[in-house]
């Protein structure tokens, strides 16, 4: 490890906090002349010396001296635990500086996907961060410095760590750079980590000498018509290795016109000890990192320092000479060859090919094929037979990065991945709660039928949604989903029941019926290894449903921005997906109005008679604390509130367990971030094991002592202090409370149904037949 000047003196002052009897020092070397123009190139160390000022005393002193020379064992003992701690905090330090990113507690965000601007801490705009699965994710966008052996020491209002860049002809480029001389476009230079590799390019061509088209002014090699390779297509932009045999020969398609030239590997600052050969590329890279801080205008070379105008040879290939802290090298291109690998032998520094006997044909895999015949090996690899030598090209694949709401895949038939964005998936779960399209959590506690998705651009399908009460003043549960799609009508109910046209079918089912115009139903139905159900059709829609009230609907992303009802518009924001029917965006404060606009049939589509969704159950805050606990626990879903926020899902647990018939209603949310976890690639443990809540719920009930005595949930004594005990006067208080919240939800409840509630979904109030009392 290499330490500051400043951290040197600072370890020698405590060293040297002591009287004269114990003293440290620190060598400080500067700047010697050389008699030679090389030199080893060291990094900068810390030497320690210790000096006793005791001599030798007469024998009367010997008393003295013992305790003269404890103190020194005692303050020397002290320097040194005090220089390891001092070396210890710097190496955490190190550690920390080297992972550049932000640390601490993760923040919670409700709008998925949107990026979001980060005003309190440092260095801010270092960072992109984004709004993925409920939590502020941070990325450092920096270019990648792993294979850069030489970096350059990080200042204070630089974001990224930088590899050492290149000073040539008097202008500074950075390292990666690639540039050619304008006066010999065939002559081009590399920068990699303070070098510059200056070679020139050989051209190639496979094409026959009537579609050749000479370079133009500023280009180098010519170019072939069409941009095909061994008989493979070359998409614009693309990258292809001309020979599998030698990866430094690229071809490039622009403009429908196919180029091939073949570069030097640019030189490498690391030794050939550090240096590492990738087999599906052309040159090695460094496998390790330095940091150094050199003096201006000298060079460093493997670990070598050199001074300005020095010239030297790191092999004898190469040619270099130290220029303003730049070292300028120049190697020759080894020439491009037409026989095989094992027709070639070393000729100094390039290989040549070995005089041989030309055949007419190739033969491979026990086909044989003749002079200039090409064939597929693949989406990826064609090749062709060139005067008995089977050549193939092989494409090139770009690096890609996909986001948050992308994965990457290979089409059927290409060589190279995409990313392709991810289905749209709207979550109902419990009593209801709602995650739509594009991510916003909302709960509406509806007790009617309501339309909750539907193409309503092309008009191919639509999802009803159908809420129970369950006898409840204001919850409610999904009861049934159907889907309606060209003529076929499908009825997903309760106990996993499904119904066709009316009609109730088994399981699994399966329907690929043509209407005489392309287009059929194509629908399969078939029940779940982990319970539930699930509903396929051609348009790529599907429905699991769990027969009990977890729903889940996932559409292909052709459909976006076609979209309405209560899952959102899938457009990827959001901000906009309550709005209603009569295109009025609502804010988080009128979900109510927004889902009433979306209700669908009569009033006997409702299970209550009034609604009361408006006023909020009164709930024991330790009760929620006791049920819903699991979702605090960490272990219990496999650590994936690293990967998930689970607020909302704690959020919606609380609210379900205030009014609950049955006892089990936390389970419903339980399952629904268990899901979402599944979906997002983390391996859950038997987390319905931990929790007591096995698949059908909904088959039985339970009390609070069913989960008492399970160490995952709070504590449950709670419910003896609510039960009973307390004063007269507690007792009366929480009456009191408990009357003037009833008068406030009642005011709350009566202001939201003359507000939000249409009239024609009102039943008339029957007329007081009480006679007028006579006068």
């Amino acid at each position: 490890m290499q330490i500051s000047v400043n951290l040197r003196q600072q370890i020698a002052k405590m060293c040297c906090k002591s009287s004269s009897m114990w003293k440290c020092s620190t060598s400080s070397s500067g700047q010697q002349q050389q008699q030679q123009h090389q030199q080893q190139f060291v990094p900068v160390t810390t030497t320690r010396r210790t000096q006793s000022h005791g001599h030798t005393q007469p024998h009367e002193y010997r008393n003295n001296n013992y305790i003269h020379n404890r103190r020194q064992h005692s303050l020397g003992t002290i320097c040194t635990i005090a220089f390891f701690v001092l070396i210890a905090i710097i190496q955490m330090q190190s550690v920390t500086g080297l992972r550049e990113g932000l640390s601490g507690n993760m923040q919670s965000c409700a709008n998925e996907g949107e990026e979001i601007q980060i005003r309190d801490i440092p260095n801010s705009k270092c960072f992109k961060c984004t709004c993925q699965n409920g939590f502020v994710k941070c990325d450092k966008s920096c270019p990648s410095v792993a294979d850069c052996y030489l970096i350059e020491s990080k200042s204070s209002d630089n974001c990224c760590r930088q590899c050492k860049g290149c000073m040539h002809r008097g202008v500074m480029y950075a390292s990666g750079a690639e540039w050619s001389d304008p006066e010999d476009p065939c002559k081009t230079f590399k920068c990699i980590a303070s070098v510059v590799t200056e070679s020139t390019q050989k051209c190639y061509s496979q094409c026959d000498d009537n579609q050749l088209t000479p370079p133009r002014p500023g280009e180098c090699c010519p170019t072939c018509q069409g941009c095909k390779i061994n008989g493979q297509t070359v998409a614009e932009g693309q990258e292809v290795v001309a020979s599998i045999d030698d990866r430094c020969l690229v071809c490039q398609c622009s403009g429908n016109k196919l180029s091939c030239a073949k570069k030097t590997c640019p030189i490498l600052q690391c030794p050939k000890s550090k240096q590492k050969q990738n087999p599906s590329e052309c040159c090695p890279r460094c496998s390790d990192s330095r940091e150094f801080r050199t003096a201006t205008g000298k060079c460093i070379f493997n670990a070598k320092l050199y001074y300005d105008k020095i010239e030297f040879m790191p092999d004898r290939c190469t040619n270099c000479t130290c220029s303003n802290g730049t070292s300028i090298c120049q190697r020759a291109t080894c020439p491009i060859l037409e026989c095989a690998p094992e027709f070639q032998e070393d000729d100094g520094c390039c290989p040549r090919c070995i005089v041989a006997e030309v055949r007419s044909e190739c033969s491979l895999e026990g086909i044989t094929y003749m002079n200039n015949d090409t064939w597929n090996m693949g989406p990826c690899r064609s090749c062709r037979c060139n005067a008995g030598n089977i050549r193939c090209s092989e494409l090139s694949c770009p690096p890609i990065k996909c986001r948050a709401n992308e994965e990457m895949k290979i089409p059927p038939g290409e060589c190279c991945p995409k990313c392709l964005e991810t289905a749209g998936t709207c979550t109902v779960y419990g009593d209801p709660h709602f995650k739509t399209f594009d991510g916003k959590f909302f709960s509406f506690q509806g007790s009617c039928k309501y339309l909750l998705a539907a193409d309503c651009h092309g008009h191919n399908f639509s999802i009803r949604l159908t809420n129970d009460g369950r006898g409840t003043r204001r919850s409610s549960w999904p009861k049934t989903v159907t889907l309606k799609l060209r003529g076929l009508r499908i009825n997903l109910g309760q106990k996993l029941r499904v119904k066709i046209n009316g009609t109730r079918v088994a399981l699994p089912y399966t329907n690929y019926s043509s209407n005489g115009h392309g287009h059929g139903h194509n629908v399969s139905i078939e029940r779940l290894l982990e319970g539930g159900i699930m509903l396929r059709t051609e348009l790529g829609l599907t429905i699991e449903w769990d027969g009990n009230n977890f729903l889940q609907v996932s559409v292909p992303a052709q459909y976006k921005h076609h979209l309405c009802g209560l899952c959102g518009n899938y457009n990827g924001s959001g901000r906009d997906d309550l709005t209603g029917r009569d295109g009025r965006s609502h804010d988080d404060n009128e979900v109510g109005h927004f889902a009433n606009s979306w209700k669908v049939g009569g009033p006997k589509s409702c299970s209550r008679t009034r609604e009361n969704v408006v006023a909020q159950p009164t709930c024991n805050k330790h009760k929620t604390n006791f049920y819903c606990q699991p979702l605090h626990e960490s272990d219990v879903f496999g650590n994936c509130d690293n990967r998930l926020n689970p607020i909302n899902y704690i959020a919606s647990c609380s609210m379900d367990v205030c009014e609950c018939p049955t006892g089990t209603c936390h389970c419903d949310s339980f399952a629904a971030y268990a899901h979402e976890c599944r979906r997002l690639g983390v391996e859950l443990p038997d987390w319905r094991v931990a929790t007591q809540c096995p698949l059908g719920s909904w088959r039985r009930n339970a009390t609070l002592e069913t989960y008492a005595g399970n160490s995952n949930y709070g504590d449950p004594t709670y419910a003896r202090f609510a039960k009973g005990g307390g004063s007269a006067s507690k007792a009366r208080r929480r009456k009191q409370q408990q009357q003037q919240r009833r008068q406030q939800n009642a005011l709350q409840e009566n202001e939201y149904i003359k507000k939000h509630v249409p009239n024609k979904f009102l039943r008339p109030r029957a007329p007081d037949r009480t006679p007028p009392p006579i006068h």
